[in-house]
């Protein structure tokens, strides 16, 4: 097989042909977010997290619309963006469906059915790469200028 063939292949479109899934090109409109997600980032923000990302998952999962990706730089900033995250929500009426992975804080999942947020150390997400394992999805790697215009949404 030649290169370019299996390069094309490989790819996410022809994947998702193969098995009759849609591919979501571009980015995340900040818009098109529930409210309730917009909480959850606001609130890693307010306690540091780190590059935090977007999968817009409709059209390529069946169990969850959206995952809210960030990163904290040690095992204690882990466990309090997950529990500012947890607090705000249920707060608002949203309590988390399920935690799981607090303890250990390397990755903490915070399942609120059609959302989850997933809290890295560094070392865990370059190691599982949720970003690359879901390539398909639409995506948005938020700015600070997005955080700002996120909790202008919220204030609405």
């Amino acid at each position: 097989m030649s290169q370019k063939l299996k390069e094309k292949s490989l790819s996410p479109e022809v994947q998702a042909a193969a098995v009759g899934t849609r591919v979501a090109p571009g980015t995340v409109e900040l818009a098109d977010l529930d409210a309730r997600v917009g909480r959850a980032i606001h609130a890693a923000a307010e306690k540091k997290s780190i590059d935090p990302t977007i999968l817009d998952l409709r059209g390529v999962s069946s169990f969850t619309d959206f995952f809210v990706i960030v990163t904290g730089a040690n095992r204690r900033q882990v466990q309090a963006i997950s529990d500012e995250v947890v607090e705000q929500l249920k707060r608002h009426g949203s309590p988390a469906a399920r935690v799981e992975g607090y303890q250990n804080a390397e990755w903490v999942l915070i399942d609120y059915g059609d959302f989850v947020v997933h809290v890295f150390d560094d070392k865990a997400r370059r190691f599982y790469d949720l970003e690359r394992l879901w390539r398909e999805a639409r995506r948005r790697d938020l700015s600070p200028d997005d955080l700002t215009q996120l909790s202008s949404l919220r204030a609405e």
